[in-house]
């Protein structure tokens, strides 16, 4: 178990539109680009074995150069290699961290200096959101699969803790990158299923979630 006071000052980043990795889960990833490879590599190599997971920012500004100032690292807990050389990986989250400064360097991937500090309620064993009604919420759930033709392992859902189930459909459903960030950033489990909540609603109703989390 990595404790805040072990986390490096730098990490690898991987900017990828829509992938969304929080605290406490687990992201597979597929891996086939020269650059990523090495990062694996790399990576690998380290005893952290972190993986810097962030959302490309289309508005620019910061030191991220183009990406968001938040995301949230992940440690390499499997991989396994295909035939053509390819990887297929999956990062458990760890925590959220601020990009500081991007790093110039000789690597073909980005890295970043970086701040774990305002995040330490990442490291809790658990979050507990205890105003989730959750008859209403599977309500909800229920009518958004349906308009979008999804297919899920309902008992699964129902047997889920609330975190387990508000984090992985924050990660799996189809919002937009800035959605996406906006789940990520936000405070508490609580927030989190509120802003979740919204971005259903304002789906089912035909809205722009956009609009929704200016």
């Amino acid at each position: 178990m990595i404790k805040q006071g072990d986390l490096p000052e730098t990490v690898s980043l991987f900017p990828l539109p829509g992938a969304l990795l929080l605290p406490r889960s687990r992201l597979p990833l597929h891996l086939f680009e020269p650059r990523y490879l090495a990062m694996l590599e790399d990576t690998l190599k380290t005893p952290h074995r972190l993986i810097g997971m962030v959302q490309p920012n289309p508005m620019g500004g910061g030191d991220g150069k183009g990406l968001h100032s938040i995301g949230c690292a992940g440690r390499v807990t499997q991989f396994s290699e295909t035939e053509d050389g390819r990887y297929m990986i999956t990062l458990a989250g760890i925590s959220r961290f601020r990009i500081q400064t991007e790093i110039d360097g000789f690597t073909p991937y980005r890295r970043a200096e970086v701040s774990w500090s305002g995040f330490e309620r990442d490291f809790a064993p658990c979050e507990k959101d205890r105003g989730f009604d959750r008859g209403m919420f599977m309500q909800l759930l229920t009518r958004y699969f349906e308009v979008h033709e999804l297919r899920t392992d309902w008992e699964a859902l129902k047997e889920a803790d609330d975190e387990l189930l508000i984090n992985s459909l924050s990660m799996l459903l189809g919002f937009d990158p800035e959605d996406k960030q906006a789940l990520l950033e936000a405070p508490c489990l609580a927030t989190r299923r509120e802003t979740l909540v919204t971005l259903m609603e304002f789906s089912l109703r035909g809205g722009d979630e956009r609009e929704v989390m200016q």
